[in-house]
């Protein structure tokens, strides 16, 4: 039955008084309302009641009216409610112990026109499976101004091997054959190790000294070509600058790029210290080294225990990145509780390197494609085998290299130029040579330990931007050499037989059956 609402007179002595007019109201399941009228004689003879029913719809809600309307609002009440649980929950993959870590205001502030802010990329994962947390602040910068105290000499250094006046390469560009020998644990402490500064790196000698004083902690990043902007560093406490050293490595068409911003004036500061907010700049004669950008910036990237060598840790910055977490409660988390010679961050897609060598093929980020084929031919000739959990610990092949944390000890170091000797041979993708290097090192006496944390701690420890859209200076320009190949040209030939596969074919049958 329907529930009667109301039953009311609503036309009284309509009509000239002759029929009265009532009314009820009815609402019915279906939501609508409906009216049964009736009418009586007033007087004698008139007609019969009569009646009638009239339906009528209650009026529909504004956000209603319109489907697209009413789902727009509701995806918006979403996202504005997910976003809000995002914001305000603690994340689960990387937390500070204490809230009142002092935390200095910004560092520097930087002219409108420069856009240091500009292209950052977004982060997807808001949560891993090995969070990481950080110990007080305090404790932290204790120990490391303790262990440096305290650090011990009597680990035998690495030997180098010396330069010579009129080499022609920094690096060497070393055989196939003699980079292998280097490997070869022969027990031999008085063997010296080719780990670039074959010519001398073109600093000037007020820089060199700085340098050489960097004692405890040194934050390192570079830009050649103007590529990139200078990012200050985030939550850096109170006292880290009185222990960590930060140096940013440029070259001539960078500094006039920094002129023409205004950050540095032409002149003015003297050619000795250069320095923009925590950064000291260290000018670079890059026309002297490579005719490559990035392999310029390879130098300070994999050579930091040469270029400091006083320092005991180190955190290689690239110049798209900037940290967010103090360097001290970086290195602490990252390598000393994890009792690590280095740190980096797994690659967020790629497992295997042939995946990392045919992503580098078909984004031309190396455009010489045969060159990428010889390098992995030579790689897969010497032992290189896609991951399998007979690799672990580790459980990637592939780094993402823009945050590299180290203890300065032989096996970093060794690492870091047997890495250098490789790139120096091949070309400045060091994320291809990695897994070549650290399974070679394996099977020697200095083992390295690298601790390769998730992918989501490195989005949680920085920010990420894209390189500058405009770049000045020769420097920035793309290696002269471009052949029309596809990333197929990596499997595809080169002879060997392998069914198309080349003298790789071991690896790809592996990698897939791995995969499958």
């Amino acid at each position: 039955m329907p529930e009667i609402l109301q039953g009311k007179e609503l036309f009284g002595g309509w009509s000239s008084g002759v029929v009265t007019w009532k009314a009820r109201r009815w609402r019915w399941g279906d939501g609508s309302v409906r009216c049964h009228v009736m009418g009586k004689p007033r007087e004698k003879g008139a007609p019969a009641t009569a009646t009638a029913t009239a339906t009528a719809t209650a009026p529909t809600p504004f956000l209603c009216r319109s489907k697209p309307l009413c789902f727009s609002c509701l995806y918006l009440f979403t996202c504005v409610s997910l976003a809000l649980y995002l914001s305000l929950s603690p994340t689960k993959c990387i937390f500070r112990s204490s809230p009142f870590d002092p935390v200095q205001s910004p560092l520097f502030s930087y002219p409108s026109s420069y856009g240091q802010n500009k292209h950052s990329l977004p982060t997807l994962r808001s949560s891993c499976s090995s969070p990481v947390s950080f110990s007080d602040y305090w404790s932290v910068l204790k120990e490391i101004r303790e262990s440096q105290r305290n650090s011990s000499s009597s680990v035998p250094a690495l030997k180098y091997m010396a330069g010579e006046l009129q080499a022609v390469s920094f690096g060497g560009n070393f055989s196939v054959e003699r980079r292998i020998s280097f490997f070869d644990d022969n027990g031999d402490e008085e063997r010296e190790v080719p780990c670039g500064f074959i010519k001398p790196f073109p600093i000037n000698a007020h820089d060199r000294a700085a340098m050489e004083n960097c004692n405890e902690v040194v934050v390192v990043s570079a830009i050649f070509g103007d590529h990139d902007k200078i990012r200050q560093p985030r939550g850096i406490g109170s006292k880290t600058l009185q222990v960590a050293c930060f140096f940013m490595f440029v070259d001539d068409s960078t500094l006039r790029g920094l002129v023409r911003h205004r950050l540095i004036i032409s002149g003015g500061q003297s050619s000795e210290y250069r320095s923009v907010g925590a950064w000291r700049l260290v000018n670079v004669s890059a026309e002297e080294l490579y005719p490559n950008a990035a392999m310029n910036g390879v130098i300070p990237k994999y050579l930091v225990h040469r270029l400091f060598p006083n320092s005991k840790y180190s955190i290689w910055v690239d110049a798209k990145i900037q940290l967010v977490v103090d360097p001290l409660l970086l290195i602490h988390s990252l390598v000393i509780k994890e009792n690590a010679d280095m740190a980096i961050s797994k690659h967020p897609f790629f497992v295997h390197t042939m995946e990392e060598a045919i992503a580098t093929a078909r984004w031309r980020k190396w455009l010489d494609i045969d060159a990428l084929r010889v390098q992995m031919e030579t790689y897969c000739d010497n032992g290189l085998r896609p991951w399998s959990s007979r690799k672990l610990p580790y459980t990637s092949d592939v780094p993402d290299s823009a945050v590299i944390l180290r203890k300065h000890g032989p096996a970093s170091n060794l690492f870091s130029c047997m890495m250098f000797n490789e790139l120096d041979a091949f070309n400045p993708r060091d994320q291809l040579a990695f897994a070549y290097v650290r399974d070679k090192m394996s099977h020697t006496k200095l083992r390295i330990n690298i601790n390769m944390f998730e992918v989501e701690v490195f989005e949680k420890i920085t920010l990420e931007y894209r390189h500058n859209m405009k770049q000045g200076g020769p420097a920035a320009q793309a290696p002269t050499i471009i052949r029309a190949k596809t990333e197929s040209s990596l499997y595809g030939g080169g002879g060997g037989g392998g069914g198309g596969m080349g003298r790789c074919r071991r690896y790809f049958l592996e990698m897939w059956s791995e995969s499958n």
